[in-house]
């Protein structure tokens, strides 16, 4: 049984809000699935990604294929990357707590460059005050044409 983990669409017309599933590849997009394992919505700024990283760790080691957006969230989310140094304890590389400690680091890295994004797009949104200048605005009482 060929099992994907993919997003299962909910909410309303032009409102989408999206659930991060692992399903057989056969059943239909909305259809029967086998577990949930997040929540994605595309509609916030930045957009809000809430994903059991345990559950899709576990998944990606049964073989379960994410598709191409949720690879992409998956790998924000640094999960394969966590599989990644996983597979490196697996063939001897390293130990299990230098590959999380490895993964730990990573996470505050992002997190930091995250917040630093966030921050930057608040400031951009900050309206400044229009001021007119006194030579654009028409004479009170009197004729603009004049």
């Amino acid at each position: 049984m060929p099992v994907k983990i993919r997003l299962q669409r909910h909410g309303a017309k032009k409102r989408p809000f999206y659930f991060i599933v692992v399903a057989d590849a056969r059943a239909p997009r909305d259809g029967k699935f086998i577990q949930k394992i997040g929540t994605y919505n595309p509609l916030t700024v930045p957009a809000s990604i809430n994903i059991d990283t345990d559950k899709a760790l576990r998944w990606l080691q049964k073989g379960a294929q994410p598709t191409d957006t949720v690879r992409r969230i998956l790998s924000f989310k640094g999960v394969l990357y966590l599989k990644h140094l996983l597979r490196g304890v697996k063939l001897g590389l390293f130990d299990e707590p230098t590959a999380y400690k490895k993964f730990e680091q990573w996470q505050a890295e992002h997190e930091q460059k995250v917040a630093a994004r966030r921050d930057s797009h608040k400031r951009a949104r900050v309206v400044t005050p229009v001021v007119k200048r006194v030579e654009d605005a028409p004479a009170e009482g009197g004729n603009a044409e004049a």
